[in-house]
């Protein structure tokens, strides 16, 4: 349960892994960075999406370090460098969204409450958002600060069926004994994506292939596709989101930020829920395709001032709170990025 090193995306200094057992016994990889000051400004928890592994991240936990926080990461059960849950290891598998909260309730035990400076924020992507919305609207959140949520997987972007029939046939296909079989090869073949042509998660090829080279270092830490039993847990969750209480139950001052190329998931879905949710504030990113963090700096640096803006912490010398790029600008980027679409504001505060 290592962290691993790479040339061209070394570990920030100071991490360290967290070895961690779910309720259920499932093992756990966590990290944690100590703040680079004396005093800290709080902690950032950062939670990936499905098929992600921390090492990806590191460019990003750069950068919330060089703002004074400590950061503390986890890598989800079947995935990254956590327990797998069947015996082909590369099948993205989970009964039900709910396991997920006992990895929650494990990092909280083992790493909020034994090493984390308060205030503690989050920071979660896609399947990561979908898991830290549910829980924050279960009550259990009252350790969270404030969350911003990139690309919340809230309802599935371009499908040839609606989600219903999807639910419908995955639940069927499970009941009939497949719910560990992967996803059928059509399906398979938009969930997996290995080469950067036609890729729905960033426009950056730096960053793609970098995260490439990683996989090809230390093909454990990757997965392939989905099963169908994920699948129907994934439908499962989403009731959740259309629920009529959840504005009355959801307390936590969020930045909801969508993707206008996200065709992993539904922005339109992102965009409804951010407006039903009283302590929830909007980001349209125009044009940036799934993984935000990991897109051109065109689109990264407005996404990165608005969560500065948004979490307290120290700036970044001389960036007036903008968050300068740790990474070259691609050719023929444009050098100024564009203005984001929409910001309204969460939890009384501007976003």
């Amino acid at each position: 349960m290592d962290l691993f090193d790479f040339d061209d995306n070394p570990m920030p200094a100071g991490g360290r892994a967290v070895p961690l057992v779910a309720r259920d016994g499932v093992r756990l990889r966590a990290a944690f960075w100590p703040a680079r000051g004396e005093v800290p400004v709080g902690t950032l928890c950062l939670f990936p999406g499905r098929a992600e592994f921390i090492e990806k991240y590191y460019e990003v936990i750069g950068h919330f370090l060089d703002r004074g926080f400590a950061v503390a990461a986890l890598d989800w059960r079947g995935q990254g460098g956590s327990q797998r849950l069947l015996p082909d290891g590369t099948k993205g598998h989970v009964r039900r969204f709910s396991d997920f909260d006992l990895d929650l309730d494990a990092f909280v035990e083992g790493v909020v409450r034994r090493l984390a400076p308060t205030p503690c924020h989050v920071l979660a992507h896609s399947m990561g958002a979908n898991v830290l919305l549910t829980h924050a609207a279960s009550g259990k959140g009252g350790w969270i600060a404030r969350m911003v949520l990139t690309a919340p997987f809230l309802d599935f972007g371009r499908t040839p069926l609606p989600r219903s029939m999807v639910g419908k046939v995955a639940r069927t296909l499970t009941y009939l004994g497949f719910g560990r079989c992967f996803i059928p090869t059509p399906m398979r073949k938009v969930a997996e994506v290995d080469a950067f042509a036609g890729n729905p998660l960033t426009h950056d090829r730096v960053r793609f292939e970098r995260t490439m080279r990683m996989l090809d270092a230390h093909p454990e830490l990757g997965i392939a596709a989905p099963t169908i039993g994920w699948i129907r847990a994934a439908v499962q969750s989403m009731a959740l989101f259309e629920d009529p209480r959840l504005p009355q139950r959801f307390k936590t001052p969020t930045l909801m930020v969508g993707c206008g190329a996200d065709h992993v998931v539904s922005t339109p879905a992102i965009e409804r829920l951010a407006a039903r949710l009283k302590m929830a504030g909007y980001l349209h990113l125009p044009g940036a395709r799934h993984e935000a963090l990991m897109e051109i700096d065109r689109h990264r640096r407005p996404l990165l001032a608005a969560i500065d803006a948004f979490l307290p912490g120290e700036h970044l010398p001389g960036e007036g709170g903008s968050a300068a790029a740790t990474m070259p600008r691609q050719a023929g980027e444009d050098a100024e990025a564009p203005a984001v679409a929409a910001t309204v504001s969460a939890g009384g505060e501007q976003a």
